[in-house]
């Protein structure tokens, strides 16, 4: 028989939740306060109650012709989207051509693929950067998209999710039904694997976002660059002399994407878990 806890355990658990809640969103406050100051009153020091420069700091980020901070939305917004659709979709049908079918090379070929797993991109960056350069493809979107088909860490977290949620008899019973391979995958397979992959487009969106090191190796044109080089360019200029007020106007554009993306997708994180934790 499970014991009810007890109110101060209760009370004990409500502070803790309220005290790392309050850590989480702390920062996300200071960082609206300070878009909202301006660079006087920023170096002047910290302050609890915001300011009233946001809307000017928010149009001079905009109006900004040094910095395209228009042109850097629009281009982390088609990378990101595109490599969270891609590389969630193509791991996942990866998943499932090693879950579903027994071949000799099975085993051989996900050891393959977690062995790329450790390989980090800066050991392959200059071999990357020359090949994209032979093949036309440099300075452009991409070679920022592309290589996102193949991601080991998505295929194994994909893979893992269907050792413990999708029947083999639910893919038999489909193809008894007359259903192809890849109608059994689109109809069958991804639906039950919805909340994986909602988890990993987040996770994927915001790694693609926040990915720094190559469209800085990539891309040259400043109209063609993602908001991150974009903000490193802004924020590498003299602290004293540089608009704060408008370096944190333009983080916290830069993140609003990404808060939205997790408020329309965050729901099928619990749905993922609880649908992982029942097994046959």
């Amino acid at each position: 028989m499970n014991k009810k806890p007890t109110p101060i355990r209760e009370i004990v658990a409500h502070i803790v939740l309220i005290i790392l809640s309050f850590l989480c969103l702390f920062f996300f406050y200071i960082l609206i306060i300070n878009s909202s100051r301006t660079h006087v009153e920023l170096m002047k020091g910290f302050a609890a109650l915001p300011g009233g420069n946001l809307m000017i700091n928010l149009k001079n980020v905009l109006n900004d012709a040094t910095i395209p901070i228009v042109n850097g939305i629009i281009n982390s917004l088609i990378v990101s989207t595109s490599v969270a659709a891609i590389v969630t979709y193509f791991s996942a049908l990866t998943a499932y051509g090693l879950y579903a079918y027994r071949f000799r090379l099975n085993k051989a070929a996900f050891t393959f693929i977690m062995a790329i797993l450790v390989m980090p991109t800066q050991v392959t960056a200059l071999g990357f950067l020359r090949l994209i350069t032979g093949m036309g493809m440099n300075d452009s979107l991409w070679p920022l998209i592309i290589p996102s088909i193949a991601s080991p860490s998505v295929f194994y977290f994909m893979h893992s999710y269907m050792q413990s949620s999708l029947s083999l008899s639910l893919i038999e019973a489909s193809r008894i039904d007359g259903s192809g391979e890849f109608g059994t995958f689109n109809k069958i397979v991804l639906p039950i694997m919805r909340p994986a992959i909602a988890v990993q487009a987040i996770f994927t969106f915001v790694g693609s976002w926040n990915n720094y090191f190559v469209p800085a190796l990539v891309i040259s044109t400043k109209t063609k660059q993602t908001l991150p080089i974009l903000i490193a360019t802004l924020r590498g200029a003299d602290f004293m002399t540089q608009d704060m007020g408008k370096v944190y106007m333009m983080i916290a554009v830069a993140i609003v994407p990404i808060i939205v993306i997790y408020l329309l997708l965050s729901k099928y994180i619990v749905d993922g878990v609880a649908l992982g934790g029942v097994k046959e």
